[in-house]
Formats: structure tokens, C-alpha cells, sequence
């Protein structure tokens, strides 16, 4: 086995970009060169672009271009005048994000973006993505664990009187997550009221009822997906999510022949963000193996071609 690499250092992004998403304008954050091959980022409900920032940098490093994409509704992107958070609406601005690539990306997609991502790609009629890398999220999740996540993210409308009260609420979400020193990143998934507080960066309406979507609403429709599936899939679990057991993991293999397995020890739901290294290290691994993958396939589609007597030289 490999020695793992070092933690990903986190870099600034090259660009800065606005997508047209369905019927509002998404922010993005740009890593590498745009001519080098995509791969988008779609983070999970209540979360921002900035999950992403040191998988990204990763990313281009190896000669990926990266692109990690805001929600509608979080972080910089546009929110929806009608609360419009439903599964169908995210699925619709990832489809009209794909028009805007120079060709078809990796979707890399966690919890609510991992569910973007299997739908869009199995209910098109030809494959939009090139490979998909599921971030803990499968047809099968754990109703206790999607309650805490729920409860946690509708818990202080009111908001924060600083970052320090924020990262000590985070803190005792996350016990087996460091509590960190350094509050920059946190405070990029958070915004300042007109009161001087800070509120978490997303509408509010993505929680309320009839406006966002539910854990387990979408569990027919993920499991058609899941078995429609035509692309090298990876999927991510924390192994110490509540979100996502290993019972689950190993439903959705059954389910997508094409996919594999990795269990990220030290990791709970927020994968990315507990076990960045590690996380990164699984996904560098499985493009890696599409790389040569894909290479072995077209240089045995090229050897077929020639005409029999051929001698190459």
C-alpha cells in the first residue's frame, strides 16, 4: 500500500466564476487550467463552495480543472424568489452548469450534491458526467442520523453573537472533530446580518417545509438511479457517519455494479472536511484508475480498428 500523501494544503482559487443555473446566476470557485479536464464540486445542504478548497487545489495539481459550484440558495449563489429548493430545481441548475463546460466533468457530490448528481446522470438520456464520486449519501440512510444533521442546522435561527460562540456549536456537533484556532474558514460559511450577527450562509427557506427536500423522500427514485447507473462510480463513506451505514454502502454496490467502495476511518458525514487527506488521497486514487482505464480502452479500440495483416511500426 501507498504511504498516504500530505494533507492537502489549500490554495487560493485561480477564478472566481458566475454560472447560469436554471432561472438564477450560481458562484463557483476555479481551480487549474480551464483546458485541462473538469471535475465539479457540489457540495451538501447548509454547506458552501469553501468544502472544497483543499481537494481542489489537490485536483489541479494533478492537472485537473476544478470547479466547486455554490447550491442555489447557499453560500454566494442566487436565492430562489419562490424558495424553490426541491431536488428537481438543484438537478436543473447542475444540467444547465454542464452546458457551460468544455466537456463532460467528474461529479463529485456530498450528501444533497451526491443526490444531484446520481439523478442528473442516470435520468438523462446519455451519460453528462464522466465518472461520479458519491460523497456519504446512498439510497439507503439512517433516519436517526438525518434527524441530527435537521436539528442541528435548525437550531439557532437566531444566530450567533460571534464565531467563537458559532465554532463552539460546531464544536459540540463534531466532538471528534478538532475545534480550530483559526476561524477564517468557518466564517466563510456564515454571513453577518444588518443585527452584527452571524447567520449560517444559506435561505433559510431551504429548511422550511415544502421548500427544500426531506431525507428518504427521494428513496424510489435514488434506487432506480442507483441501477441505471453507467458510469465508474466511487462511492465515500465516513466510517463514523450516522448518516450512512455500512449496510447502506453495501446496498448501493448491489444496486450499481459499476461502483466500488471506500470507508474513510476518522471521518463522520463531512467526510471533506474531518479527513481532507484522506478524502482526497480516495478520490486522486479512483481518477488516477480512470485515467489508465480509459487509456487501456482506447488503445484496445485502436488495435481493433486496424486491418488484419497490419504491422505497426
Amino acid at each position: 500500500m501507498a504511504e498516504p500523501s500530505p494533507p492537502p494544503q489549500s490554495a487560493p482559487p485561480v477564478a472566481r466564476l458566475s454560472l447560469a443555473g436554471r432561472d438564477l446566476v450560481l458562484a463557483a470557485d476555479a481551480w487549474g487550467d480551464p483546458s485541462d479536464r473538469p471535475v465539479l464540486l457540489l457540495h451538501g445542504g447548509g454547506q458552501t463552495r469553501h468544502a472544497w478548497g483543499g481537494t481542489a487545489a489537490a485536483l489541479a495539481r494533478e492537472g485537473w480543472y476544478a470547479v466547486a459550484l455554490d447550491l442555489r440558495g447557499h453560500g454566494d449563489s442566487g436565492w430562489d424568489a419562490r424558495g424553490d429548493y426541491s431536488v428537481d430545481a438543484f438537478v436543473a441548475d447542475l444540467r444547465a452548469v454542464l452546458g457551460q463546460l468544455p466537456e463532460r466533468p467528474v461529479l463529485v457530490g456530498a450528501s444533497l450534491g451526491g443526490i444531484t448528481a446520481l439523478l442528473a446522470e442516470a435520468e438523462s438520456e446519455t451519460s453528462i458526467s464522466r465518472a461520479l464520486v458519491l460523497v456519504d449519501i446512498a439510497v439507503r440512510i439512517e433516519p436517526e442520523g438525518a434527524l441530527r444533521i435537521i436539528s442541528f442546522m435548525q437550531a439557532r435561527p437566531e444566530g450567533f453573537a460571534s464565531l467563537d460562540e458559532a465554532a463552539d456549536a460546531v464544536a459540540a456537533y463534531l466532538p471528534h472533530r478538532e475545534r480550530p484556532s483559526d476561524l477564517s474558514g468557518l466564517a466563510k460559511n456564515l454571513r453577518r446580518g444588518a443585527d452584527g450577527r452571524w447567520r449560517w450562509h444559506w435561505d433559510p427557506r431551504f429548511l422550511e417545509p415544502g421548500h427544500g427536500p426531506r431525507p428518504g423522500q427521494q428513496g424510489d427514485r435514488m434506487e432506480a438511479a442507483a441501477r441505471r447507473l453507467r458510469v465508474p462510480t466511487l462511492l465515500v463513506r465516513g466510517r463514523l457517519s450516522d448518516l450512512l451505514s455500512e449496510q447502506g454502502a453495501r446496498h448501493f454496490l448491489e444496486l450499481a455494479p459499476l461502483a466500488r467502495f471506500v470507508d474513510v476511518s476518522g471521518a463522520g458525514h463531512m467526510v471533506a472536511g474531518d479527513r481532507n487527506d484522506r478524502f482526497t488521497d480516495a478520490v486522486l486514487g479512483f481518477l488516477r484508475e480512470l485515467e489508465r482505464s480509459e487509456s487501456d480502452k482506447r488503445t484496445r479500440e485502436r488495435a481493433e480498428g486496424e486491418p488484419e495483416g497490419h504491422e505497426t511500426r
